[in-house]
């Protein structure tokens, strides 16, 4: 098997001979337990402080790590031996909290969405260029090595022009846990801002960045979500490509048979949980708000195997010679020769939200600045709201901010 990302950065082989990036992480809900399980793998990090309004994750979070843990975010801003802080609250607190951490001196990655509007992101954007600081807008599935690893062989010119790209995802995303808020469109919740951007991301990461414009569907068909469960997106680049965005989240297909049932974390997938969200949400309520308690630091296990490399369903590029179809291990090319397995290398952590602290660490001890940067985060978030208006006007919408991927 060949390997195709020569250009591809050097595994950061000197992380234990350079100090540590000093963490705090807020929000310890589950985006913060997943990135904390990466910064636990990771050799250039250390978790010194964490912030979350509740006690049982910040109780779990101090007998860990032997870190200090604030109920209040600014707090833990002012603490003097954070360098930097991942947030991962809930979507509408991330544009305020990244403005109050980068005043603070702290460098931010801060989850997707940046914002839920476009002038929140410029806020965002302002901030960060007036500070000097690193902003990164992540993790989402565009850090995957082997979407990075995909971007470039398109770039390479080996397989010739790229034509079209296809994401498909089909999950139970809907019918897990949620809070009420995660319902409600308008304060991030449904598919577009928690999943599609995921899709986005992928597609604008191997089509440029540059999406000219948005035709899409969006609907919900589960009168317990009142939200969006279901879209389909057609976006075009300029220069002439396009992609296909395909998700449904309502625990009926599971589109990881499309993955050689690989979970989107790069586990082993059972073939025998179909519907288990479903059923689950028909026990009530309260089981609902037990089992979303249980999703924070310290409510669960987390997997600490992880075989394969992380995805988000199918994803598959045609260019004039070949179709490329991302891999547990890589990327596979379908040629005119027949079929190879190209596999990529993985980065210095854990696959995933590792990749997102690879990029941390780049920005921070090498000088190499991110392209996911508050403008890429807006560009997204255009995208997502593109989607949206073109669902409800029933038109395509023309997008102004793009930006490009380098």
């Amino acid at each position: 098997m060949t390997d195709p990302t020569p250009s591809a950065p050097p595994p950061l082989a000197v992380c234990g001979a350079v100090k540590p990036i000093a963490l705090g992480i807020a929000g310890l809900g589950m985006a913060g337990a997943f990135m904390i399980r990466a910064a636990v793998a990771h050799p250039g990090v250390r978790l010194v402080a964490g912030a979350d309004p509740l006690p049982r994750p910040r109780e779990a979070f101090a007998r860990d790590f032997g870190a200090r843990t604030y109920a209040d975010f600014e707090d833990l801003c002012r603490d003097a031996d954070v360098e930097a802080i991942y947030i991962g609250s809930p979507h509408p607190l991330h544009p305020d909290q990244a403005i109050t951490a980068l005043r603070h001196g702290k460098h931010v990655v801060v989850e997707k969405p940046l914002a839920l509007t476009l002038t929140d992101c410029d806020r965002v954007i302002d901030e960060a260029a007036r500070s000097g600081l690193h902003c990164i807008v992540g993790h989402t599935h565009g850090f995957d090595v082997n979407v990075q690893a995909m971007r470039r062989l398109i770039r390479s010119g080996e397989v010739g022009p790229l034509g079209m790209i296809l994401a498909v995802n089909y999950s139970d995303f809907l019918l897990r846990p949620r809070r009420p808020e995660e319902l409600d469109t308008a304060k991030g919740g449904g598919i577009i801002f928690n999943q599609v951007t995921h899709q986005i991301e992928i597609v604008r990461t191997l089509g440029g960045g540059l999406v000219r414009s948005v035709r899409a569907h969006a609907g919900g068909l589960e009168p317990s979500r009142p939200t969006e469960g279901h879209c389909t997106a057609l976006l075009e680049f300029e220069g002439g490509a396009a992609a296909t965005i395909v998700l449904s989240a309502y625990d009926f297909f599971d589109s990881d048979e499309f993955h050689f049932w690989i979970a989107e974390g790069g586990t082993e997938k059972s073939r025998t949980g179909h519907g288990n969200s479903r059923r689950l949400l028909r026990e009530g309520h309260s089981v609902e708000a037990e089992r979303q308690r249980d999703v924070a630091y310290g409510g669960r296990m987390l997997p600490t195997e992880q075989p394969y490399l992380p995805h988000f369903g199918f994803v598959i590029a045609t260019c004039a010679r070949a179709d490329l179809r991302l891999a547990p291990d890589g990327i596979l090319v379908y040629g005119v020769d027949g079929v190879r397995n190209e596999t990529v290398t993985r980065g210095t952590g854990r696959p995933g939200q590792g990749d997102t602290l690879d990029a941390l660490w780049q920005a921070l001890r090498e000088g190499r600045r991110d392209f996911h940067d508050p403008r890429w985060g807006k560009a997204t978030l255009e995208v997502g709201l593109a989607i949206l208006q073109s669902a409800r006007e029933r038109h395509e919408i023309h997008l102004q901010h793009q930006v490009e991927c380098p």
